[in-house]
């Protein structure tokens, strides 16, 4: 049982690997009969979790970590399970750090770098604009996996994505493509800079290349340091979006967990979907395939951006590679909860 990992703890227990994480890091923000059950599911596997970095010399130890924004969005398992395994493969530890909504990652990734000694680090998810000044505090290599940036060649993060405004504009238009002039959009905190911008600069544009005018009301924000890409947000704010007592016929929702949570608030008011609504979301999330109705998406290349996000980081700790951007191409799934507008 020595080679099982923290995914197969996830399938034994029935939850997700960041519940996992949050109890081996013992963590508040836990049931305490999850946790109880999870810490004794792990001794009875014989489990040793990868993040027992602390049990290594602090001289030599072999370990990165990954640092966790917007835990709530299970798109980030399989992504997690990928780079554990590349892990294991490369004798290191691997430690999984989870960032709340209103803290700085990078002051986290500062902090856990001097703690743990570690060789790299991987930031999922989060708002990444931070000054070039704080990047370079950063002395170990770091990629910014499933994060597009926008940085100038001369200063340029290692980061693996999609184009997130290219692939946002993409969704859009195909709303557009089914008749939607009206189209509603749940996205990130109005400050965001970052993924949350992109998707949102991404559905404007589309919107202007066909002639239909931006409307401010069409649009609902994320709350900042409250929401997270999750489906208890993706319900609260289509709630909040139902309110206003505007008129839409498509919702874009920028996470298939937003959309999921949008479709049982829209449910819950009595609007089916797709027939008076269609909803779309973006990511490419297990669940989002199995839901119903399904959910039409852009799904990431999961695995690819994973892998990709591995090797580069082992290839920067052992100087073979420089920070570069990798971008991958995204896929238009289109399944379910859309459909063409009805002619009235």
């Amino acid at each position: 049982m020595g080679t099982m990992t923290i995914k197969d703890i996830a399938k034994k227990c029935k939850v997700g690997v960041s519940t996992v994480s949050r109890a081996m890091n013992n963590h508040p923000d836990i049931n305490p009969e999850t946790k109880e059950m999870i810490m004794r599911v792990i001794e009875e596997s014989n489990y040793v979790p990868n993040n027992s970095a602390r049990n290594l010399k602090r001289s030599d130890a072999k370990a990165i970590a990954v640092l966790i924004k917007g835990i709530g969005n299970t798109f980030f398992n399989q992504l997690i399970s990928v780079l554990e395994r590349e892990c294991q493969e490369k004798k290191y530890s691997c430690i999984l750090q989870r960032v709340e909504e209103g803290e700085n990652e990078v002051d986290v990734a500062l902090e856990i770098a001097k703690e743990k000694k570690l060789r790299g680090i991987v930031f999922l998810g989060g708002n990444f604009s931070h000054p070039q000044s704080k990047m370079a505090q950063m002395e170990i290599p770091f990629v910014l996996s499933t994060i597009y940036t926008t940085d100038t060649e001369e200063n340029i993060c290692a980061s693996v994505s999609v184009d997130d405004f290219k692939e946002s504009y993409k969704m859009t238009e195909y709303l557009i493509g089914l008749g939607h002039r009206k189209i509603a959009i749940i996205t990130a905190q109005r400050e965001d800079e970052s993924i949350g911008k992109l998707r949102l600069l991404g559905y404007q544009k589309a919107l202007e290349k066909h002639g239909i005018p931006f409307d401010e009301s069409l649009v609902c924000y994320m709350e900042m340091n409250v929401d997270q890409y999750s489906f208890q947000s993706g319900y609260k704010i289509t709630k909040k979006l139902l309110k206003r007592g505007v008129s839409f016929t498509a919702l874009y929702a920028t996470s298939d967990t937003l959309a999921i949570g949008a479709c049982r608030a829209l449910k819950e008011e009595g609007i089916r979907v797709p027939e008076d609504c269609s909803v779309a979301g973006f990511d490419g999330m297990d669940a989002g395939e199995f839901y119903i109705p399904s959910i039409t998406t852009i799904r990431q290349p999961v695995e690819a951006i994973a892998q990709a996000t591995a090797n580069l980081l082992f290839d920067m700790i052992k100087k073979k590679e420089q920070p570069k951007r990798m971008i991958f191409e995204g896929e238009l799934m289109i399944r379910e909860s859309t459909d063409v507008l009805p002619v009235v």
